[in-house]
Formats: structure tokens, sequence, C-alpha cells
């Protein structure tokens, strides 16, 4: 041991000095501009690029959207009082329109009287959503997410509901059939699930519907699916399409990589085919021929025949996204639910699909943004989709002849603000299942 007096002996410190400031430049915002901006003489050369670009684009811009008009009843209006503000010559955007026909971008045609059922619709839409990407509320609100669509499609399109309860009914009696036979027979299970609905909805749902409506009618205003229009269609449109792309799209991703041969190649058979047919050419498809294919004197809904085309192209784009997050997958995580002794459908549930679909959530995100625009494309088969239908409609009044910009940067505000909603969301659900660092 060494002495208190050695040389050796360590030095300790009995009293505590102050904390020394930063050194100079190495917090705060000259640190931040230095590392980010101005680190090389690259990136400050691409710096003042970037800022003299954004203050031509600001300067060539700001003075029409602050010279803007809310309160017209016409474009020359807006013109008139830009210039009397502003200064003859001066540019300004009419916004007036926007405050005019809003109604019209919303809901397109669908009656004035009626604007609660679709705002009752997307006020229950956003409930039903709440449990099904928030794993922390109750999991039995989930029952009210699957029976939501039957009430948005009664509230929406109104008529009596005793057709679209069938509908629930089917779906009831395809989960007690599979419930009952799973057990026994997978396939079987799954045939019955499947057919007996599928008669169920064509030979009974007609005859009882009659009769419940003769006994004890109740009905709201129906509304035909051509006075939907605007952000109403393309809501409608992309939600659906989402919700049923997405299990589709995991199904035909599995069957692709089955080992049946049969059902493997009818899943390539169906991405490749789908995946190389322009999305347009599918949509005159369920305008102009698909009723070809019906029975004599059947009325298929446009809205489902668009949404039924939108969601297989979806599905083929979302089942090779999931392929590559099974493919992503490394041996072992199949040997070990072999290990385990769980069958197929037990080893995808609990330990593949949940790994695979985590690795996907950029890709799936991504198609779902894309369907959800490309429902504008719906104006060439005659709906009316908010980008260029309702604005042509409003056109098609003199007093707003000769306006478009307007009319793209509220559009595409609203499509922003919706597709920056799905992406943040994703960004949240990534950061929540990764567990690589914890």
């Amino acid at each position: 041991m060494i002495g208190k007096t050695s040389p050796s002996a360590p030095y300790v410190r009995k009293l505590m000095l102050d904390p020394l400031p930063p050194p100079a430049k190495a917090s705060g915002v000259s640190l931040w501009l230095r590392e980010k901006l101005f680190s090389s003489w690259g990136n400050a050369f691409l710096t003042v690029i970037g800022i003299g670009l954004i203050w031509l684009l600001v300067s060539h811009f700001a003075p029409w959207f602050l010279h803007g008009v809310w309160n017209a009843d016409s474009l020359a209006a807006c013109r008139k009082t830009i210039a009397t503000t502003w200064g003859e010559g001066a540019s300004g955007a009419c916004w007036a329109v926007i405050r005019a026909r809003w109604n019209q971008f919303i809901f397109g045609f669908y009656p004035a009287e009626i604007y609660w059922r679709p705002v009752l619709t997307f006020v229950l839409f956003l409930l039903a959503l709440a449990p099904v990407l928030f794993s922390q509320l109750p999991r039995r609100l989930l029952w009210g997410s699957l029976v939501y669509p039957l009430v948005a499609i009664w509230l929406l399109w109104g008529g009596s509901v005793w057709p679209v309860a069938m509908i629930g009914v089917g779906f009831v009696i395809g989960a007690v059939l599979w419930r009952v036979l799973v057990a026994k027979n997978a396939i079987l299970a799954a045939l019955a699930a499947v057919v007996v609905p599928v008669l169920f909805w064509l030979f009974l749902t007609g005859p009882i519907d009659d009769l419940l409506g003769k006994v004890l009618p109740v009905s709201i205003q129906s509304v035909p699916s051509r006075q939907f229009g605007g952000f109403l269609l393309a809501i409608v449109l992309g939600a659906g399409g989402i919700v049923m792309s997405l299990p589709l799209g995991i199904v035909l991703a599995l069957g692709r990589r089955s080992d049946m041969f049969l059902v493997k190649m009818f899943s390539i058979g169906f991405i490749e085919f789908v995946r190389g047919v322009p999305l347009i050419a599918l949509l005159f498809v369920a305008s102009l021929l698909l009723n070809y294919f019906l029975p004599p004197g059947t009325n298929f809904d446009i809205i489902l025949r668009v949404m039924i085309l939108v969601t297989l192209f979806s599905a083929a784009y979302i089942a090779e996204v999931i392929r590559g997050g099974l493919a992503a997958l490394p041996r072992g995580q199949y040997e070990a639910a072999d290990a385990l002794g769980l069958d197929y459908w037990k080893a995808q549930r609990l330990i593949v699909l949940p790994q695979a679909l985590k690795i996907s959530i950029p890709g799936i995100v991504s198609s779902f943004i894309a369907m959800f625009k490309d429902t504008t494309l719906v104006t060439f088969v005659g709906l009316f989709e908010p980008l260029k239908s309702i604005p042509d409609t409003i056109r098609a009044d003199f007093a707003w002849k000769g306006i478009y910009w307007e009319f793209f940067v509220f559009v595409g505000a609203i499509f922003f603000i919706i597709n920056f909603g799905m992406s943040r969301y994703s960004m949240y659900l990534e950061r929540k299942l990764k567990r690589d660092n914890r």
C-alpha cells in the first residue's frame, strides 16, 4: 500500500469545479449550419444555389398567393378587386371559387340536405380506424371496425337496410363454417366459407329482403352512385381499396411461394397479368366490358365495379411487396416454426407474417398512397373525381370560366395532407415495431 506522503499517491480533488461553457462554435445554430449546409466547398455551393432557387420561386409565386381574393361572385369580380387593391397588372389567386364551390369538391353532387350522412360516415370511419391503427386501445373495439363497412354502405347509398344486413349475415355464415370445419380440413373449411355465403347472396338474399321489407320496412333516402363525387368519391374508393387489397395481397404473396403447383401458377399468372396492364385499361373494363359477362338485366353499381378493379390492381403490387418481405426472412424462422410443431397457417400467423409485414411496411404504405392518388383516373369512366371532373363542371359556369391553378392548389393540398398522414403513421409504426436496438 502506498503511503499518503508518497510522491506517487493519486491526487484526489476535494472541491468540485463549476461546469465550463461548451467550446466556441461547438453547439447551436452555427454548428448546425457548418455541419449540414457548409461542411465542404461543394455543399456550400449547393446550399447557395438552393437558397437562390427557393428565393426565385417564393418571389415569383408569393404575390399570387398574397393578393388572393376570398370574397367575390365571379372571376371578373376577383380581377377587379385585385386591380383596385394592388394596382393594374397585379396578379392574384381567386380563392373565392373555392369558398363558393367547396361543397362540390368535398361531396360532388350528393344532395345538400343529407350532407350529415357522409359527415357521420367519415366520423365513424375515424372511430373504426382507431383500434386498427393503435394497439393501445381495447381490442373489443375491433368488432365495431368489422361492422363499420356495412353501416357506411347503408349511410352513403341509403335505401332499405335489409340488403346490407344480408351482406353481413353472409359473412357471419362464412365465419361460422370456417370455425366449425377448420379443425377437420382447412381446405374444405375455406371452400365452405366462400361458396356457401356466395350461394346465400345469389339465391336467398332477394326473397328474404322482400319479406323483411314488407314486414319491417326500415329505409332512408336512396342516393345513386352518379351523384357521388369529389373527395367523398376518392375516399370511398381509396379506403375500400386499401381495406380489401391488403388481405388479398397477402393471400397472393403466400400463393406465389406455395408448394402447390396450381395455386402457385394461378398466383403468378394473376400478379404478372395485372402488373402488366395499365390501370386505365382495367377501369375501362370495369365501365364498359364487365356488364357483358353478367346476366341480362343485372345492375352492377359503377363504383363497386371500379372498386373491385382498383383492388385487384393494388393487390398485385402489394403481393410483390409482401413477397419481398417473406424472402428477406432468414431460413431459421421457418425452421423454428417447424421445430415448435406448428402447422402452416399457425406458422404464418404467429411467426412468419408478423416479421414479413414489418419489413414490408414502407412498400405497403407506398402502394396505398399510389392507389389513393390513382383514384383521380376514374374521371375517364365518367365519375366526378376532384382533380379534373369537378373543376371542369365548375368552369362550365361562365362566372368561373378561366380559373385553373386555384383548383390544382386546393386539391393538391388536400391530397398531400392525407398522403402525408399515411406516411407519418407508417414511420410511427416502424419505430414502434423496431426491436433490434432495444
